[in-house]
């Protein structure tokens, strides 16, 4: 698909360092993003005491408010500043510790276990390190990967997933000649080739 000069481009984990490091985090929703509560039903489908996966997770709320019905939700996150807010916001207690697999990867879970965060590249991860989930909430993950990443990140996230899994994803739709990214324009034509 042509998506213009957003083709090439390469956003470094510097880069997303950075943006937290400054405070440059536009993409976090303080209120969590409106299109979870609408669709929050087909993630859960009925289902209780899930696992949840939230790749490239920030310090989103939502994690938060599925670990309150009963879920347990892993994340990953490669700013640890991130991290260590989502659980100083939320007052939440933690403990650090690291992750023998992935090299300087840490996890953050916090003392009820019900939430783990992984503090290392999303790629680093594997169902042998995080297990697999019901469900995702993929809210700009797809769309901050770098274009020549997706199909990589695709095929994590399908061996991530359960067999009955749901997978939330939230795309942006733009004229990607106007717009270098992140958020990435990734077309739906695309999404289907990625996922199926």
């Amino acid at each position: 698909s042509d998506v213009g000069p957003q083709r090439e481009r390469v956003v470094t984990e510097e880069e997303w360092l950075q943006k937290w490091e400054t405070g440059n985090i536009r993409f976090h929703k303080e209120q969590g993003h409106p299109l979870f509560q609408k669709h929050l039903d087909v993630l859960l489908n009925g289902r209780s005491g899930l696992r949840i996966f939230f790749p490239l997770c920030g310090k989103a709320v939502e994690m938060k408010w599925l670990a309150d019905m009963g879920h347990n939700v892993v994340g990953v996150e490669v700013s640890e500043q991130a991290l260590k807010e989502f659980f100083s916001e939320h007052s939440l207690p933690y403990c650090e510790e690291p992750v023998p697999e992935i090299s300087g990867g840490k996890m953050f879970q916090s003392t009820s276990g019900n939430i783990s965060l992984y503090c290392c590249s999303i790629y680093d991860l594997s169902s042998s390190i995080v297990g697999k989930f019901d469900g995702v909430w993929d809210r700009g993950a797809l769309v901050a990967v770098n274009p020549r990443d997706r199909q990589r990140y695709a095929s994590l996230m399908i061996n991530l997933m359960e067999k009955n899994s749901s997978y939330l994803l939230v795309t942006v739709s733009y004229d990607p000649n106007k717009h270098k990214g992140p958020p990435f324009y990734v077309p739906e034509s695309e999404v289907k080739s990625l996922f199926g």
